[in-house]
């Protein structure tokens, strides 16, 4: 057990680096006309499309080999969360906010995404701004009037959490007696920040619920990717089920109080449901599917290599599957660009109330 979670916490921490400008552009939003101006992004790498340095993974082939068909930042082999979220609103996928200095302003007014991969609420191992850094700099756009007030209240914002803050509480604590009480600070923080977030301007907001973190691969490689683990996905539990409480809560004392500014535009985007729903489907459906749907595309050659890793002489000690295209998941934590695909679909009913 505390072999598979160390594995877990590495995987987790390991997703990204620090801060970093650039210019490549990346498409995203492919849909059709919509009111909905702007898309503000805040979170980690299920929701990053380019704000981490180049030296971490993101940066390096095979990441977006099938979308753009180079690196971009992305975590994935194309397309993220965030991508698909905007493609479903009628927009472009916004601009990472390091390239905010390097693009064509007009790009700007598609939104601006502030998440970075491998942060959470709290400070974890990574060298990122947390979620509150990231709000900050929201925030010393819109005293500096980049956004409206008008802008502002037409937007969406995206809030994705992934589970970074419980990788860096074990591997700084390990304690699960007190892992019921970390869950509560956490959930805490992130109610605080999406109050924060309606507070500068923009009224609707989904948050993404845990997925269940005992299915990502570099759990199941022990089952050989047949099984989840159940004492991570015993977390996602606990930690989804204080979100709903918590908001259900903040909501009934807006309510009482006759808030103007009430959350009813808050929707949580069922992240667990929708990778169980998808990973359910992509075993069962015909074709070239995958028979061990937790098996990641992209390993490493052997035992120490990740995926993109590369040696001397530039030797690649990564491989890949077959079919990049009809796996879920990516590496040992992301999933596939056909793997967001498919959990979007699962979210467009959650994401219909906010239109």
């Amino acid at each position: 057990m505390e072999k598979e979670r160390n594995l877990l916490l590495f995987c987790l921490i390991l997703c990204c680096s620090s801060l970093l400008p650039r210019v490549s552009s990346s498409g995203g939003g492919l849909g059709k006309a919509s009111p909905l101006k702007r898309l503000f992004v805040f979170g980690d790498s299920y929701a990053d499309t380019g704000n981490t340095e180049k030296s971490s993974g993101a940066w390096h082939p095979p990441y977006g080999s099938t979308f753009p068909g180079e690196p971009s930042g992305r975590f994935s082999d194309g397309l993220v969360l965030t991508d698909y979220i905007a493609s479903f609103l009628g927009i472009k996928s916004p601009q990472p906010y390091t390239w905010r200095n390097d693009v064509n302003k007009t790009l700007l007014q598609h939104g601006m995404n502030f998440a970075y991969g491998g942060t959470g609420v709290f400070d974890t191992m990574a060298r990122e701004p947390n979620m509150t850094a990231q709000i900050d700099c929201f925030q010393s756009l819109v005293e500096q009037n980049v956004y409206t007030e008008h802008d502002l209240s037409s937007s969406i914002a995206l809030v994705s959490l992934a589970g970074n803050d419980y990788a860096a509480f074990a591997m700084k604590n390990g304690n699960r007696e007190e892992l019921p009480a970390f869950i509560t600070s956490v959930i805490d923080q992130l109610v605080h920040n999406l109050k924060r977030i309606r507070g500068l301007g923009v009224r609707k907001i989904a948050v993404t619920a845990l997925q269940p973190l005992g299915c990502l691969p570099q759990l199941t490689a022990v089952s050989s990717f047949k099984n989840c683990s159940s004492s991570w996905n015993s977390i996602t539990r606990l930690h989804n089920h204080q979100l709903h409480r918590s908001l259900q809560e903040l909501k009934k004392n807006e309510s009482i109080m006759g808030s103007s500014s009430s959350l009813s535009s808050l929707v949580v985007l069922d992240l667990h449901s929708a990778f169980v729903s998808a990973l359910h489907m992509l075993q069962h459906q015909s074709g070239k599917s995958s028979e061990k749907p937790l098996k990641p595309c992209c390993v490493g050659a052997k035992e120490g290599y990740s995926c993109g890793n590369v040696g001397d002489k530039g030797v690649k000690n990564y491989v890949l599957c077959d079919h990049p295209e009809t796996s879920f998941f990516w590496d040992n934590i992301h999933p596939s660009q056909n793997g967001w695909r498919v959990v979007s679909s699962f979210l467009h009913s959650s994401l219909s109330h906010l239109l």
